[in-house]
């Protein structure tokens, strides 16, 4: 809009006086002159309000509560705690949940006044649905318009409706099929649009937001969307390789050990692990740490064999050496 940016500056300037006590001294002592002296003149505004008002009127709005005002109010949003388990959440699951909204009242059909009662004007807002507060500040009188909390903003008083106390909304019980997508974890928020509260007076329904809590699993533990996993092998295992069976998500799995694993070597389970949110083609890896298991106590046979291996491979590393 011309002129806009011209309008901007002159609201900067305003603001920057109320909130600076050294130019607001300035003002109260020297008025609009003083301000001017300073480089902070406000054009041809002698307060904010007129200022704003202008503004808001070029841009096709308005300040004041000018006419009535009978708007629609958009219902409010509600708030749902779902606990999954471990595999619901990694895979995704459907579940019919019960809610509980503010729908419209079938006594009053959602005016909230009681049936067969006629409304009468606002005595407070005087039929505007707003309400008009004066401020005065160093720059003039400053005034700011509000919902009349007399009539919620209809302009209009009316009787109650007995059943839901004039709110034109009352709670009742919903239940709803809700789709959990693969991959969410505990904080989650699920947005169901439309399925919070009733608006009133034809105003748009708020959303349902669903939280998500996850109950861990007491194996597996899971890192963004990798899948953690400790295992215990034998020292001979580790050192021959062996081949072990592995709980994942998509139950057990045969996972080999290599020949010389060493104690705290971590072995990849690739696409074993989460999908990606809304992205059920790609799946993080389960990573399996190994733990090698050491005997405290050997049997003489035992001992006796581990000697043998030791002399033999002391032997091996001397011929190497020789070489």
């Amino acid at each position: 809009e011309p002129g806009a940016e011209a309008k901007f500056k002159e609201i900067s300037n305003a603001y920057e006086v109320l909130s600076d006590d050294e130019k607001r001294s300035i003002y109260d002592k020297y008025g609009e002159a003083g301000l001017k002296g300073q480089g902070m003149g406000m054009g041809d505004f002698s307060n904010p309000f007129d200022l704003f008002e202008t503004l808001f009127e070029g841009m096709g709005g308005g300040m004041g509560g000018r006419g009535s005002w009978n708007g629609a109010v958009d219902g409010e949003d509600e708030y749902y705690s779902l606990v999954l388990n471990f595999k619901e959440a990694v895979f995704g699951v459907e579940k019919e949940i019960e809610i509980k909204r503010l729908e419209n009242c079938g006594t009053c059909d959602g005016s909230g006044a009681k049936p067969g009662t006629k409304s009468s004007r606002c005595n407070t807002c005087g039929g505007q649905g707003r309400v008009v507060t004066q401020t005065r500040t160093p720059l003039g009188i400053f005034q700011q318009s509000m919902t009349c909390s007399s009539c919620n903003g209809t302009g209009e008083t009316r009787t109650p409706c007995s059943t839901c106390s004039g709110d034109g909304r009352v709670r009742k019980s919903k239940r709803i099929s809700l789709k959990v997508p693969a991959g969410v974890d505990s904080g989650s928020r699920l947005r169901v649009r439309n399925e919070g509260n009733t608006g009133r007076r034809g105003g748009s329904p708020g959303d349902l937001f669903v939280i998500l809590e996850v109950i861990p699993d007491p194996v597996l533990k899971r890192e963004d969307t990798n899948i953690l996993y400790s295992c215990k092998i034998s020292y001979i295992d580790a050192i021959l390789g062996t081949t072990i069976k592995v709980p994942t998500v998509d139950g057990m799995v045969d996972l080999k050990i290599p020949t010389g694993t060493q104690p705290g070597s971590t072995l990849v389970m690739a696409k074993k692990g989460v999908p990606l949110l809304n992205k059920k083609n790609m799946r993080g890896d389960q990573m399996v740490r190994v733990q090698v298991e050491i005997p405290k106590k050997l049997s003489s046979d035992e001992r006796k064999l581990i000697e043998e291996l030791s002399e033999l491979s002391k032997g091996g590393k001397t011929a190497a050496s020789r070489r």
